[in-house]
């Protein structure tokens, strides 16, 4: 008999049980204090937990935080749920002449991206815009102000996972800087070259390519950013191993208002367009003459982009359309916790712990308990949104943030896995299959100085309970 099994037949007696030997003594040998982890195993049909340790402990969960959230919107806005991206003009236009501003509203689409972007300004040309004689007009009144001015979590603040929510969010307001290798003047040099350029953006690089593997490279590569009045620079310094091939970095180096303008001139012109003016922000009045209308991807594809590649900035947007959706005007994070709460409450989630700040598990303050995970994720199971739900999570060893996660064992493939981490913070939860076809809902959070130690834990877990060791 698997020891589980045994586990669960003695239930009524053993519900504040030690742990199982073998993960007692994984966590001392990562000398982790059982105090520190909080562990749930489950049947996804519910019933008693195999595993209860420290289960209504309150955790620091990270981005496994964004299970809460992506469940909570595809209850509230439904997994068809679109962005509305409204363009006006507040002028009069005569044979392809605006001769007025045009006008942008802000809908908090997470997913606008340039390539969407660029399909949006041919849209406002397929309208008969060709010329624009006043100024590009940003409506950005949907959420309140200081949502795009909170201080970051750490001292990173340039790196793009800590990018602040806009009404008008485009491209994530991400600056991919790719790095390679090549050979100049028979001399091995390193390029620096923007994903996709922007003018305003300036490049100062004195890297140099030095011998070794590429698995370090991050290890001597260094960066500054410098706020110029036309954009902003950024310096590159440091060394870059000659046998990598290319590699990037995200950053967030512009304002959102300074990356929609700069993309919105490089992108009109692009398309023929003309456009002289300045940038401003504006509310739509009811003046303004509608144009045309962008429709966002569904938030189904939304919600997988997030919890497979765990977006920070993009579950904050969800969050602040949960608190829209219920009428909080404009969104703000407390308006959105108050409303996301709401929404578990309707589906009897009731979770006198939790503690939201912006949805993403990018906080110091969030809180949850892995009881309360496990619930959430077995109400998840039994709901229309399922399998919407359970795709949107990594696949162990094969996507997204656990793509090299047990990769080369029998595991490979047999769960659904948020994963999430911090400082001082590792954690796990999702869905597990064993090799009999059962399937488990699992939770392991860790909250202390040797958080990150928990992996080999939650691995020696996830095998037992898939491969039945």
């Amino acid at each position: 008999m698997r020891w589980w099994l045994l586990f669960a037949s003695l239930w009524p007696a053993l519900v504040q049980a030690a742990l199982p030997a073998s993960l007692q003594d994984a966590l001392a040998k990562a000398q982790l204090p059982l105090e520190s982890v909080a562990i749930v195993v489950q049947p996804v049909e519910g019933g008693p937990p195999l595993i209860s340790h420290h289960a209504s402990k309150a955790m620091n969960p990270a981005s496994v935080m964004k299970l809460v959230t992506t469940y909570a919107a595809l209850e509230a806005l439904t997994p068809a749920y679109r962005w509305k991206t409204e363009v006006y003009r507040n002028g009069p236009l005569n044979q392809g002449v605006l001769e007025g501003d045009l006008i942008i509203k802000g809908a908090g689409d997470p997913a606008l991206n340039v390539a969407e972007f660029w399909r949006l300004l041919q849209q406002i040309q397929q309208q008969g815009v060709r010329q624009i004689k006043g100024n590009l007009l940003l409506d950005l009144t949907l959420y309140a102000p200081e949502v795009s001015q909170r201080p970051v979590l750490d001292d990173e603040p340039w790196r793009a996972y800590n990018a602040n929510p806009s009404a008008l969010l485009l491209n994530g307001r991400n600056t991919s800087f790719r790095f390679s290798v090549s050979s100049q003047a028979n001399k091995p040099a390193v390029l620096i070259a923007q994903e996709f350029e922007l003018p305003n953006i300036h490049i100062i690089n004195t890297m140099q390519a030095r011998k070794g593997a590429c698995n370090d490279w991050r290890s001597d590569l260094h960066y500054s950013v410098t706020p110029q009045p036309d954009g902003v620079t950024v310096a590159f310094s440091g060394t870059l191993p000659e046998q990598c091939d290319e590699r990037y970095l995200e950053l967030s180096v512009l304002s959102d208002t300074q990356y929609v303008y700069a993309t919105f001139k490089k992108l009109w012109a692009q398309l023929g367009g003309q456009f002289n003016g300045q940038l401003a922000l504006a509310p739509v009045t009811d003046a303004a003459i509608p144009l045309t209308t962008w429709s966002s991807p569904p938030l189904d594809s939304v919600v997988r982009d997030i919890n497979k590649w765990s977006n920070n900035v993009m579950a904050r947007q969800v969050m602040l359309t949960i608190a829209q959706d219920a009428g909080f005007t404009p969104a703000d994070e407390a308006g959105a916790a108050l409303a996301l709460k709401q929404v578990l409450r309707q589906r009897g989630l009731v979770f006198s712990e939790l503690v939201l700040e912006n949805g993403s598990g990018l906080s110091r303050n969030e809180r949850i308990s892995a009881e309360h995970l496990a619930q959430l994720l077995v109400t998840a199971y039994q709901r229309p949104a399922m399998p919407v739900f359970m795709a949107s999570l990594p696949i162990l060893g094969m996507d997204g943030t656990t793509k090299k996660r047990l990769a080369d064992s029998t595991s490979k493939g047999m769960a659904y896995l948020k994963t999430g981490s911090l400082e001082g913070v590792s954690s796990l939860a999702g869905y597990v299959q064993d090799q009999a076809g059962k399937r488990y809902v699992l939770v392991i959070v860790a909250n202390h100085a040797r958080a990150s130690a928990v992996r080999a834990v939650q691995d020696l877990l996830l095998k037992q309970l898939i491969e039945g060791y």
